[in-house]
């Protein structure tokens, strides 16, 4: 924020940024301001898993099982206002059903935990959880994007059931926010030519994302938005940082 404007010092924007300027009561900087958006890279969507003790396989079997076990599902999550976190409170949010929060310091200990059957439930990074999930270790309900995954083409979208329901792990550019307009546009037009190469493009498909492209005003669209639903969530379930 303090760098020098010329486009030398660029920030990784996730959606951290976004949660944070509801999470946080005082933050020495005002994000959506402060920060020039310039390009998105990727978007990569979160898996909804449980448990194999869990008795359901659906979306709509979860939301049942968990309102008639009141107080009993534990939802895992990689720390407190994490993506992960918050994708579980917005489902909590929309379905009114109620899962006791544990947090953890990073996806590792949640997935073994998970794995364990010591917590049931857990909205987790689909690089960290494919490979349980191939194996059949962990049962994934669905994805938080609006569409399917690449690399889980089997398992529906939440939104199949919860029809406004969006949410995932995102990727982008920003910059010092007195950078000339030249340098933010030639900055995206670099990021956008390097996206549609090839083994760029099946890298990140290798992550289990899409490919985030546009022009700055589109990713600013997207952190605005980002940042309004992620206060709507944070405000509701009362989250405060750890």
């Amino acid at each position: 924020m303090r760098a020098p404007a010329d486009g030398y010092t660029l920030l990784a924007v996730t959606p951290a940024s976004a949660i944070n300027a509801t999470l946080y009561d005082k933050l020495n900087f005002n994000f959506i301001r402060d920060i020039a958006p310039v390009a998105g890279i990727i978007r990569v969507p979160i898996v909804m898993e449980v448990n194999l003790s869990v008795p359901v396989m659906t979306v709509p079997e979860f939301i049942a099982y968990a309102k008639a076990s009141l107080g009993k599902i534990s939802m895992a999550s990689p720390g407190n206002g994490t993506p992960a976190h918050v994708s579980g409170e917005l489902f909590k949010m929309m379905t009114g059903v109620q899962m006791v929060h544990v947090p953890y310091r990073g996806d590792a200990p949640a997935l073994t935990d998970l794995l364990g059957g010591q917590v049931h439930v857990l909205f987790a990074s689909v690089p960290g959880s494919i490979e349980y999930i191939r194996a059949g270790k962990l049962r994934a309900l669905a994805v938080t994007t609006t569409t399917r995954s690449q690399v889980l083409p089997d398992i529906p979208s939440l939104s199949d059931f919860l029809s406004d329901y969006d949410a995932s792990f995102w990727a982008g550019i920003g910059a010092p926010k007195n950078t000339p307009a030249e340098i933010i546009d030639k900055l995206n037009q670099e990021i956008n030519a390097g996206l549609t190469d090839p083994k760029i493009k099946a890298r990140l498909v290798d992550l289990g994302g899409t490919v985030l492209a546009g022009s700055p005003a589109d990713f600013g669209k997207l952190i605005a938005e980002e940042t309004e639903k992620w206060a709507k969530v944070v405000k509701f379930g009362g989250l405060k940082p750890d």
